[in-house]
């Protein structure tokens, strides 16, 4: 493997499968979400352990990972496709979007 392609993480989700980043994209995802610097740990917690989980309302193959923190929602964003799944941005909200919610049900 490459080394741009090896994996920063690779994280199980409570939906049975895995999303993954590089240390590349988890950069780009730092430029634009620069307030996420220190939050690696707190982004796969996100993944592994949500506090609730929604279906994209505009793409059914991206889900949404919430966490509640002391001040704002963490999401982390994710899309699967054949079964693998990786992350797509990280960022923090004051509110849960809209979306079918799928986890927990």
């Amino acid at each position: 493997m490459q080394p741009d392609t090896q994996p920063l993480f690779e994280v199980r989700t409570p939906l049975g499968f895995t999303i993954r980043t590089t240390p590349a994209y988890w950069s780009r995802v730092l430029v634009k979400h620069p307030d996420l610097r220190n939050r690696l740990e707190d982004v796969k917690r996100t993944l592994s352990q949500p506090d609730e989980i929604r279906r994209s309302s505009r793409d059914p193959n991206v889900l949404l990972f919430y966490r509640s923190g002391k001040q704002h929602w963490l999401v982390a964003v994710g899309r699967r496709t054949n079964g693998d799944g990786f992350l797509v941005t990280a960022y923090q909200t004051n509110a849960v979007k809209e979306g079918e919610r799928i986890w927990p049900k």
